[in-house]
């Protein structure tokens, strides 16, 4: 038997892709149900499915309608955090997100991405952590293995690709240092999330 680039597989990397295939298989299926749970327009009834996949979701948090995830059980989300609608968390790696973070509407957050110089075009994987007090603004995207400092903010539209340092203003593409939030001890916390979103 032979892989996809026509290397020859030994009989222990043959059990162990087929092994991988199955277990894909499952997270689909999971994968699916989740996608199913986003549309239920309680907060209550899917957030308790969220954690059943796997999602540590912290107390007073919310994820809106339509997210979308990749292996949920390496998502960590602390208290009083909002996460918008149709945002996706990507858990192939860890995935940190703190207390009182605001994440806008339709932003993506990846910790794998191909290796475009790599012969077989393999992923790599990178812990994306975000601090507490960050805001992310509507369409922003988040790349494997980026820290989000403490208070930061990342603008609309931003592609994040380093580390952003604690109170900066991120922006662009790719993004950059654009300005620098003036209250470096927020205490505030979010509030009630939108009923039926």
């Amino acid at each position: 038997m032979r892989d996809k680039m026509g290397r020859q597989l030994t009989t222990g990397e043959l059990w162990q892709k087929s092994l991988n295939r199955i277990l894909n298989i499952f997270l689909d299926i999971e994968l699916m149900f989740l996608r199913l749970a986003s549309c239920i327009p309680s907060h209550l009834i899917r957030q308790f499915i969220y954690r059943l996949a796997g999602i540590s979701l912290g107390r007073g948090s919310t994820i809106h309608m339509w997210c979308n995830f990749y292996n949920p059980v390496n998502i960590t989300i602390g208290e009083d955090t909002i996460i918008g609608d149709n945002v996706f968390l990507d858990g192939r790696s860890e995935l940190l997100i703190g207390n009182h973070v605001d994440i806008a509407s339709q932003v993506l957050i990846y910790n794998s991405e191909h290796d475009v110089n790599s012969e077989d075009f393999s992923a790599t994987l990178g812990t994306v952590k975000i601090e507490d007090y960050v805001f992310v603004g509507p369409r922003a995207i988040i790349l494997p293995g980026v820290t989000v400092g403490r208070g930061a903010v990342v603008a609309a539209g931003a592609v994040v690709t380093r580390d952003v340092p604690p109170f900066t203003i991120a922006g662009g593409v790719p993004a950059k240092p654009i300005g620098e939030r003036k209250n470096k001890n927020p205490k505030y916390r979010l509030g009630r999330a939108r009923l039926f979103q």
